[in-house]
């Protein structure tokens, strides 16, 4: 009998060693996929200038959650700049940063933004449902949340997820 429970609890932890090695742990998707992106009222990382949801783009774009201090936001910036060179717009959200290092920052790897959302505090982080950066979302150009990409972008999600959802959506040979 000792035997048996032994093997049971052996088997029943393999089998959960076994699904954790094969799960995408950047998968955790977003209760907010479908809906409307939330409403948000804070400045824009270079100008200052007060900014909201009227400044996005009429047309599908990416945001592109990022931090200077993030070592995997260094890691994706190369490819969202070859994103941004197909004429996909991206709009940054400076999360939890401090403004001067990020201004930096963006003077050192370039910027492929659009504009930049300062979200100091990253409450509006929060309101979109972020876990972390780098995050990425695909917002349609009705202002809908339409996939959700958890940590650095790679070759494979850009190329084989993002830019042909991007063709679905809108038709178009990106």
């Amino acid at each position: 009998m000792k035997k048996i429970t032994a093997f049971l609890i052996f088997l029943t932890f393999f089998t959960i060693l076994i699904l954790g090695l094969f799960t995408d742990t950047r998968d955790v998707g977003s209760p907010l996929i479908g809906k409307i992106i939330p409403n948000f009222k804070l400045t824009e990382l270079k100008t200052g200038q007060e900014i909201n949801n009227k400044f996005f783009p009429k047309n599908t774009f990416l945001i592109n959650v990022w931090a200077s201090w993030c070592q995997e936001c260094t890691r994706e910036h190369a490819l969202l700049k070859n994103i941004q060179q197909e004429g996909i717009e991206i709009i940054g959200i400076n999360y939890k940063d401090n403004k001067q290092d990020a201004l930096g920052w963006l003077g050192i790897y370039g910027n492929p933004y659009l504009f930049n959302i300062y979200d100091y505090a990253g409450e509006y982080g929060i309101e979109m449902g972020v876990y972390g950066v780098p995050e990425t979302f695909i917002i349609s150009d009705k202002g809908v949340i339409i996939d959700k990409f958890i940590g650095a972008l790679d070759e494979q999600t850009v190329y084989e997820k993002i830019l042909p959802k991007f063709r679905e959506i809108t038709k178009s040979n990106f």
